[in-house]
């Protein structure tokens, strides 16, 4: 028994089933054009329509299957699914008069969604269509200022719709009222993450079969060290961890993960591709090319090592969710026309020709749910609480062509701002914080002599889902701390910034 999100291309789509996740409840996400048969291979007991960037009057709009939206079960439309919804059932949608982006107050509430929600309630729009007209047996249940029907239901028929988006963390309540659908579909809420843990055994066991190998590419962190626990627990001797120093680590990160990972019985072998890889990237400035060349490299090095130590069968890889979202899809929504933001390189450039069948176990899972398992698994804090580090490295940190001179810069600046971090009892507050080193070089005055050097960024974040995040409101006499620490340490930099801005509408890294 499941609760099925349908996608129709929204950002947001995976933070519903994330949400769902978060109360208990056992969620899945299917195309939105998915066929009447394979949603009811899912069981449900409720069906989410998500939003997207469509409207439903445009050629082509997704939809779904015939006979879906006659299943005899509760519906909740989010956004464009409400619009859908509306207008499926006899309803009108038209270009709203008023366009509403952000946050709004609705101006009143109620009905069945909204049962046991009291005070303010602040929404997360971003919409320009709008219901215009109720279809027969629907009513408002909320509206705001510029949008007379901001929710609508069919209590009859267990049809429910909301034109904002709850599941983002800019809709303070939304949690409630998804909690209120799940008791309206009588979804048990019984999903742990010790359950997580069986299933994901399983499904890598009956993969993997009795006799396959894999290979893992291991970082040391959490992703990858959570992986290891989960794939040595499911496969045992089977599984070869593999470390590979690309040159793009930072400061005493080598040693580091030796230092942790050793102890705990992993399988790990190092291997040194530095000089592959900095050979690959000479010259190349363009984000999304270090991307392809760092993916197709680390696959390249794969290959070497199941030569030596194979044969394998399998390349086990920590891809999640926003990995797969920021790729444009590349899961169960893949035509769902969700826009591409950036590839990923665990997820984008890996070769035609690659030699394993992929094992990705964490792809339908968030940071926080793969913590969690971290946790029940063993992995100690330090490593399971560790900020993320992206696959691709310092190379996205350091703007435009990288060279070793400018890697050994930005890994000195990193390693004073994280560890200043740690000093000052601020690391744990932020969800992922980084330096950047930026091509840009300016005019400055250290003694008596001017100087010509680099600008560095540092950037903090706090985010609960990493598909939204706000910039680190970190003390300005610690800001101040580490630009002195910072100009006084590495001579080659002589001017720090702080980078204010959230996500959207830029993304966490700068590359």
């Amino acid at each position: 028994m499941s609760l099925v999100i349908l996608d129709f291309g929204s950002q947001f789509t995976r933070l519903i089933a994330r949400r769902f996740r978060e109360l208990g409840a056992y969620s899945v996400i299917l195309p939105g054009t998915a066929s009447l048969e394979r949603i009811a291979q899912e069981n449900p007991q409720g069906i989410v329509l998500s939003g997207g960037p469509s409207s439903v009057y445009d050629a082509g709009a997704p939809r779904p299957a015939p006979g879906v939206l006659e299943l005899d079960v509760p519906m909740l439309g989010v956004c464009y699914g409400m619009q859908f919804l509306a207008h499926e059932a006899g309803g009108e949608v038209a270009r709203a008069g008023k366009h509403e982006y952000g946050k709004a107050d609705l101006t009143r509430y109620g009905g069945q969604l909204f049962r046991g929600i009291q005070g303010e309630f602040v929404a997360w729009m971003s919409h320009a269509d709008s219901v215009t007209r109720l279809p027969e047996g629907y009513e408002v249940v909320a509206e705001t200022a510029d949008t007379p029907v901001a929710a609508i239901e069919n209590p009859l028929t267990r049809r429910y719709g909301v034109q904002f988006h709850p599941e983002v963390v800019h809709t303070p309540k939304g949690g409630q009222l998804l909690a209120n659908f799940l008791e309206i579909c009588g979804v048990a809420r019984d999903w742990t993450a010790e359950h997580i843990i069986d299933d994901l055994i399983g499904g890598v066991r009956a993969q993997v079969g009795d006799q396959g190998r894999v290979l893992l590419a291991i970082s040391g962190g959490v992703d990858s060290s959570t992986l290891g626990l989960l794939l040595a627990r499911a496969i045992g001797e089977r599984l070869t961890a593999v470390f590979i120093d690309h040159g793009l680590l930072r400061l005493g990160e080598r040693e580091q993960v030796e230092a942790a990972l050793k102890p705990l019985g992993v399988n790990l072998v190092t291997v040194d591709a530095r000089a592959e890889f900095m050979g690959a990237l000479a010259g190349v400035s363009d984000p999304e090319e270090k991307r392809k060349i760092i993916g197709r490299e680390f696959i390249r090095a794969f290959e070497r090592e199941a030569r030596e130590y194979g044969p394998f069968d399998f390349l086990a890889q920590g891809t999640l969710y926003p990995d797969v979202i920021e790729s444009a899809g590349g899961g169960q929504g893949d035509k769902s026309g969700a826009a591409n933001i950036k590839s990923h390189h665990n997820v984008g450039g890996l070769p035609d020709d690659l030699a394993f069948k992929l094992v990705e176990p964490f792809r339908t899972l968030f940071k926080d749910e793969v913590r969690e398992i971290a946790r029940l698994l063993g992995l100690p804090d330090h490593i399971r609480m560790r900020h993320p580090f992206p696959g691709p490295g310092l190379a996205i940190r350091c703007l435009g062509a990288i060279s070793e001179e400018k890697l050994d810069i930005l890994r000195r600046v990193d390693d004073i701002f994280i560890s200043g971090l740690r000093e000052f009892g601020l690391y744990d507050g932020c969800s992922q914080a980084l330096a950047v080193l930026t091509p840009i070089q300016s005019v400055g005055v250290m003694g008596d002599g001017r100087t010509y050097s680099y600008t560095a960024a540092l950037r903090a974040v706090t985010t609960d889902d990493f598909m939204t995040a706000e910039w680190a409101r970190l003390p300005y006499e610690f800001l101040a701390t580490m630009s002195n620490r910072i100009v006084n340490q590495v001579h080659e930099v002589n001017r720090v910034v702080y980078d204010i801005t959230g996500k959207p509408p830029a993304t966490i890294e700068w590359e």
